[in-house]
């Protein structure tokens, strides 16, 4: 392992200017499950950890008035899950988090991390896209937000600069009649990396139409992506077999997968239309 330096940040401010004087070898630990394994193999070169567990707003749950939703980026899994609020109105995040390694890892991971990490296949960044989640980012030139949909640019690759790192994430309220479900196929029963993943969130009107809708696909491309034509195939009609299989038809379309030794290109493709497809189904239910 490398020979890291370890700095524990109090507050916002001075854990954006250590990584700032720390330079490209300054990383944010929250829970470390990737950080410090990168560390460990060598695979990213750091040498100075900026400890951001201790900053109360990085490390909390709070469920605004309207019914909004914001989680510090350094929140442990196991909270997200465990919170009956959650459990309620946002399951999609449950379904998520639970699934993020097994017990031990879901006590100090975080969806924070899981983002930062920006894995084509992490389990967490599919929810927060089709839950129009916002990241709010903080650096040396103060707070910006980013939607989540934009912030993965590359595989282990995304938006923040020197000095920047995550702060939370801000969930608008859902509407009346919406429903959200993740997904994802794995080779093992736990603790596995998805060969695809999905999630999808809907909204249903009285009579059954669907008003509006967010679908996105993981592990079958460079980044989690957010499958538009998806949602267009399903929205301002009834679901019908035809409509849920023209959004399948057009995820597998959107996918651009790579052969490696947990799946094909046939295998990724195929199922990012089954699981879009089923995440269709079981949104629908949870709306209903």
């Amino acid at each position: 392992m490398q020979a890291v330096k370890y700095a524990r940040a109090e507050s916002v401010e001075e854990a954006v200017s250590l990584l700032q004087d720390g330079g490209e070898g300054a990383r944010p630990l929250a829970g470390g499950t990737d950080v410090i394994v990168q560390a460990r193999e060598r695979t990213r070169d750091i040498d100075l950890f900026v400890d951001i567990k201790h900053i109360p707003e990085v490390v909390s749950i709070s469920h605004g008035g309207d019914g909004s939703l914001t989680i510090g980026a350094a929140t442990p899994c196991y909270e997200i899950y465990g919170d009956d609020a959650i459990a309620r109105n946002f399951p999609i995040l449950v379904d998520s988090t639970s699934l993020i390694g097994g017990t031990a890892i879901q006590g100090r991971a975080s969806l924070g991390g899981n983002l930062c990490n920006s894995s084509p296949a992490a389990d967490g960044i599919p929810s927060l896209i089709v839950l129009e989640a916002q990241v709010e980012i903080a650096g040396p030139n103060g707070r910006r937000s980013v939607a989540v949909e934009d912030f993965c640019t590359a595989p282990g690759r995304n938006v923040l600069g020197d000095g920047e790192f995550v702060v939370k994430l801000h969930f608008p309220a859902p509407a009346t009649g919406s429903g959200a479900r993740f997904l994802r196929f794995i080779p093992r029963n736990e603790m596995d990396i998805a060969v695809t993943n999905a999630a999808t969130q809907l909204r249903l009107d009285s009579d059954g139409t669907v008003n509006w809708a967010r679908v996105a696909i993981g592990a079958v491309a460079p980044t989690p992506l957010l499958v538009a034509d998806a949602a267009a195939a399903i929205v301002g009609q009834p679901l019908s077999e035809d409509t849920i299989a023209a959004a399948a038809a057009a995820s597998s379309a959107a996918a651009s997968p790579i052969t490696d030794m947990r799946g094909s290109i046939r295998q990724r493709v195929h199922l990012a239309g089954v699981l879009t497809e089923r995440t269709i189904r079981q949104a629908a239910e949870r709306a209903a």
